[in-house]
């Protein structure tokens, strides 16, 4: 499973960051799945490897424009790019109207279905072999994160079950370690009674703005990754008497360290901390802030970056190919 960052700045774009949406990426083949769609986000996937015909299913966390605006377009571009194959779409049941009318009054019609559902009633969602639960945040208006988890990580036959069942081995084992149940002797033999896990399913969350990190503590013990907004530091937050419903570094940063998350990826930042560190406030800031309190390994994400979550559980970044596939 990796991690591609297509926009990590918070309200309002700027000249190195846009606004919020990430993708991540199936640990086998081309498949990915995109968390917030703000503006432009169909531009940045152009300057990536992914394409919107691979893509799984869009999750929004709330109806703020930053994390929504892009995703009428980017549903056009897809099938204006060919798309056919049908795309679930998870989102606040308070913008189902508005995508429906924003893709009608522009006569967008479609190659594909759209499979609207409300993150509010989600629960268990599954696509081949990731499982997406949702966390309920605080934020100014209702917020929400979603979970990811392997739920069969690198399967391997369970030898020693189908010898007691007296199940021969042949090219039946070859199906059943292929996910596909098969008939046997007069019954039929379901693949996951034959599966085992080669190692720990992994987890990532990808939230959406949050003031509380505690809501998070059920499902952040032990895992993986955290990607969190850190959008101030706390000496604003303190300056201005206001958070706006967001984290700063220093919050989300202790929270992970208590609850002992193994990478921990800051984003959504104001527009306000430059990129140069020799101006004031810069990003920097954010990064000594949340360093102060948390030991593990910290990231910072960066538009246009890739981060791969290994077996040994640390998230590294990669290059990545930033020109576009196409002159079109």
């Amino acid at each position: 499973m990796d991690l591609l960052f297509l926009g990590t700045s918070a309200g309002v774009p700027t000249r190195q960051r846009n606004v919020s949406a990430t993708a991540l990426l199936e640990a086998a083949g081309r498949g990915w799945y995109l968390i917030d769609c703000g503006e432009g986000t169909q531009h940045q996937v152009l300057r990536t490897p992914l394409s919107l015909s691979e893509l799984r299913a869009v999750f929004i966390t709330h109806v703020h424009a930053d994390h929504c605006l892009g995703l009428p377009g980017l549903l056009a571009s897809a099938g204006m790019s060919g798309r056919t194959r049908p795309l679930d779409v998870i989102l606040p049941a308070a913008l189902h109207p508005w995508l429906r009318l924003s893709l009608a009054v522009t006569h967008s019609h479609l190659p594909f279905e759209i499979h609207l559902h409300a993150v509010e009633t989600l629960g268990d969602w599954r696509h081949r072999n990731v499982q997406v639960t949702t966390v309920e945040l605080s934020h100014r208006v209702p917020c929400h994160g979603y979970v990811f988890t392997e739920t069969d990580p690198e399967p391997r036959l369970d030898v020693q079950r189908l010898a007691a069942d007296g199940i021969e081995r042949g090219p039946l084992w070859g199906q059943l370690a292929h996910g596909q149940d098969v008939e046997y002797a007069g019954r039929w033999l379901r693949a996951q009674d034959y599966l085992l896990s080669a190692r720990p399913a992994r987890r990532i969350i990808v939230c959406g703005d949050n003031d509380q990190p505690e809501r998070l503590a059920e499902v952040a013990v032990g895992a993986d990754v955290l990607v969190h907004e850190a959008t101030f530091v706390q000496a604003a937050i303190d300056r201005t008497r206001a958070s706006y419903g967001h984290s700063s570094a220093a919050a989300i940063a202790g929270f992970a360290e208590t609850v002992g998350v193994r990478n921990l990826v800051l984003t959504h930042f104001s527009a306000r901390y430059q990129a140069n560190p020799a101006l004031s406030p810069s990003i920097e800031d954010v990064r000594q802030e949340a360093a102060a309190h948390y030991h593990g390994r910290l990231i910072l994400a960066r538009d246009l970056q890739r981060y791969h979550l290994d077996r040994c559980g640390d998230l590294q970044p990669e290059v990545i190919e930033r020109q576009p596939r196409d002159s079109r």
